[in-house]
């Protein structure tokens, strides 16, 4: 028997098919960079400064810093929305640091996954008349996206039940409140 060892195997420049065998019987189909130990494309946003959120209303947060965006899928000027360019699954997460600004008022928060313009996933965390000043909800999930038209945003929906005044995202230098997204797989 032969034995065969090698560290690249590539195939003609322009196709994704490697043939085994002279017969061509045997054929493996390699989508491209899936061989490469890499979940691309990938991004990681936050906040640059406190974010004032209207209570009781869902409000898309602007994670307008990009941490990183591997191919430049990540949309941080305009409709702060992860279009990714590649079908697949991908695991989606984000962590908002929720404040009142004042003594234990809040009542409830949400965070909420939204793919193109609907919610898919959410977190709610409710306080039920035990009031709190301060808190952080996160929410991961895994979402189905076309690699074409597909987008996620987050939005953030907080009930200051005390007075009704609004809330704010606290800011603090990227440790909270953050947004990201990396494929798993197809």
């Amino acid at each position: 028997m032969s034995k065969l060892e090698t560290n690249t195997i590539d195939t003609v420049s322009g196709t994704t098919n490697l043939i085994i065998g002279s017969t061509n019987t045997s054929t493996i189909t390699v989508p491209n960079g899936a061989l490469s130990g890499q979940n691309y494309p990938a991004f990681d946003a936050t906040i640059s400064a406190e974010f004032i959120l209207t209570d009781s209303t869902a409000v898309k947060v602007q994670f307008n810093t990009e941490n990183f965006d591997t191919d430049n899928c990540y949309d941080n000027t305009t409709n702060y929305r992860f279009t990714p360019n590649v079908s697949g699954k991908y695991f989606v997460y984000t962590d908002l640091s929720m404040d009142t600004q004042q003594t234990a008022s809040l009542k409830q928060g949400s965070v909420l996954i939204y793919k193109n313009g609907s919610a898919v996933k959410g977190s709610e965390t409710n306080f039920n008349d035990n009031f709190a000043r301060r808190f952080n909800n996160r929410l991961t999930a895994v979402i189905d996206m076309n690699g074409s038209s597909d987008y996620l945003e987050v939005y953030c929906n907080l009930d200051n039940g005390v007075n009704n005044s609004n809330v704010k995202l606290n800011y603090q230098s990227g440790i909270s409140n953050y947004f990201g997204a990396y494929r798993i797989g197809a």
